[in-house]
């Protein structure tokens, strides 16, 4: 299996448990805290990281960092939003699919030109992804044009996430990823600041939110090394199968109820990665 691959999906693992970890830290904190928290965390590491191991960043390297740093922080404030609106069926799946789609089309605009094979595994891990992320309730049927909306800013701002990230040189070093989080966490708190919503944490906040961020960290670093070895489009539809990982943790650790179409999502997307990786 290409390296690349691998590297995307431990991108996908070190994702998929940070949001477990933050949501279920969001559930006894707010939100805004532990986003906040996580993102600081997760910069600090990286510029520790990126001083003790310096790279060779150019001015672009840190433009597309902060381009990364922006679409983070929109695709997790509107999905809040959005799941804040109690439509995490609708909002979710959108979220992960369209952060899956731009990295695609993006990286075949940039002239990238995947086997057939691979175009096989990213069309077949878009329903999985779909399926994987969508609540096992169903939705209220009205109102659906307000979290729709939320739904495809989130997903937009991931894939941009995913896109910048994709642009940032191999041997940058990580000082670009420790602004990356700066950049963050800054907006998180102008925005939170803007809603009159409560970001500065106190003490029993710190641990859930340093450990989600520090796993979010270090998703963001496997998938920028991904980006060196795989497609940009394969990467981000492997990383964006981060909300695989959150329902199977929250099943296994908090007993929660994986669904018949969620389970059928976890299945495609598994024969989606073994066509990937034979791609």
């Amino acid at each position: 299996m290409n390296i690349g691959i691998l590297l995307a999906l431990s991108a996908a693992l070190a994702y998929g448990a940070a949001d477990f970890i933050g949501g279920v830290g969001s559930r006894r904190y707010s939100s805004w805290q532990v986003v906040l928290v996580g993102q600081a965390a997760g910069a600090l590491v990286m510029l520790v990281a990126g001083l003790t191991l310096p790279g060779r960043p150019a001015t672009a390297d840190f433009a597309w960092a902060l381009l990364a740093g922006v679409g983070s922080a929109t695709g997790s404030i509107f999905l809040f939003r959005g799941l804040a609106r109690g439509r995490m069926g609708l909002v979710a799946p959108i979220s992960a699919v369209g952060a899956a789609v731009l990295p695609v089309l993006v990286g075949v605009a940039l002239g990238e030109r995947p086997s057939w094979l691979a175009w096989i595994g990213v069309l077949a891990a878009l329903p999985g992804i779909w399926l994987v992320s969508r609540e096992t309730t169903s939705d209220r049927p009205a109102r659906t044009r307000g979290p729709l909306v939320d739904g495809a800013i989130a997903g937009a701002g991931f894939g941009i996430l995913f896109i910048a990230l994709g642009q940032i040189s191999a041997d940058a070093g990580l000082l670009p990823l420790a602004a990356n989080q700066l950049i963050g966490a800054i907006l998180t708190i102008v925005t939170a600041t803007s809603l009159r919503q409560p970001w500065r944490p106190g003490r029993g906040v710190l641990g859930w939110g340093s450990v989600s961020g520090v796993l979010g960290a270090s998703g963001t670093l496997a998938f920028v090394v991904a980006t060196g070895a795989t497609s940009l489009g394969i990467a981000g539809v492997l990383a964006s199968l981060y909300p695989a990982v959150t329902v199977l943790l929250a099943a296994g650790v908090l007993g929660e109820r994986i669904g018949t179409g969620q389970r059928m999502g976890i299945g495609i997307c598994t024969l989606a990665v073994a066509v990937l990786a034979l791609g």
